[in-house]
């Protein structure tokens, strides 16, 4: 008997509308059955869904791989983009280095020349003793740190006070193994300062405040946010140049000064001896005196 294409497709349309009629059926009816026999036993439900588990995780695996190579891939081209972008950055900023390298270089020969004409007396060279921050009070009264150095380590009175960023403070009061440092932000301290650029020469004061303020500037002076204000070595109590920060904000009333540091971030310092002189010593004064009118008598 010979079947033709007509007679397979008479047979088989009757039998493909009676599947798919009774599918969501079967499969409903399926569903319940699994849920009835995973109440009954837990135990074979969950072999069965670790074993389906097992066999699908290769198939899974290996349907991941090609989303996940794409996308290694693109991660890879952008890092290779990135990287050319700061490749030719790092390239331009090597080029400005090396023009301020040989104006450095032509600068300090011209600076050696002009002192060996001059004469000039070379600063000395300061040095240092670091110290741990063991105490500090900063509030509306008073801006004090307590050090863990003192007249042993060779701290004395009126040395300057630096952290790795700039102008700490003072040393007001030494004891054997310790001493007290005066804030730039104290209501007590007065730096003499000199604006960096434009050379202008003023008086820095705290207030108990955040930020300092600039007095005893000339009539007429121009002042710019952003400018660097250093120590300007009146007085003789600080040596000129120390870094202590920038002009912050300038208006009518006065001017205010960013300090380099941070004093809520210190946790060491460095007192340096300069060997600058500048600074009286009241006490030690009123015991010289005292000594000198008792041997008169």
């Amino acid at each position: 008997m010979e079947f033709r294409p007509s007679t397979l497709l008479r047979v088989a349309a009757p039998l493909r509308s009676l599947a798919q009629r009774f599918m969501y059926v079967s499969l409903i009816v399926l569903s319940f059955g699994l849920m009835l026999v995973g109440k009954i036993d837990v135990v074979l439900i969950d072999h069965l869904r670790a074993e389906v588990t097992n066999v699908a995780a290769p198939v899974l695996a290996a349907l991941s791989r090609p989303a996940s190579s794409i996308s290694n891939g693109f991660d890879k081209l952008r890092a290779l983009m990135y990287l050319r972008e700061e490749n030719a950055r790092l390239l331009e900023e090597n080029t400005k280095l090396r023009q301020w390298v040989y104006v450095a270089r032509r600068l300090h020969t011209e600076n050696t020349t002009l002192q060996s004409l001059l004469h000039s007396v070379a600063d000395p060279k300061p040095k240092f003793v670091t110290a741990r921050i063991i105490a500090g009070t900063m509030g509306a009264i008073s801006n004090t740190f307590v050090i863990n150095a003192g007249s042993e380590d060779g701290v004395g009175k009126g040395q300057p006070v630096l952290s790795d960023k700039g102008f700490v403070g003072r040393i007001v009061a030494v004891s054997k193994n310790s001493a007290r440092i005066l804030l730039a932000t104290d209501i007590n301290s007065r730096i003499p300062v000199i604006l960096e650029s434009t050379r202008t020469r003023a008086l820095m004061v705290g207030g108990n405040m955040e930020r300092p303020r600039l007095i005893h500037l000339p009539p007429g002076a121009q002042i710019t946010s952003s400018e660097r204000i250093v120590t300007s070595g009146h007085g003789g109590v600080f040596p000129p140049g120390l870094p202590v920060g920038l002009v912050a904000s300038v208006n009518d009333v006065s001017v205010e000064v960013q300090l380099f540091t941070d004093y809520h971030l210190i946790e060491f310092v460095r007192i340096a001896d300069f060997g600058v002189n500048g600074f009286v010593d009241l006490l030690s004064l009123k015991n010289k005196v005292g000594g000198s009118a008792s041997k008169e008598k």
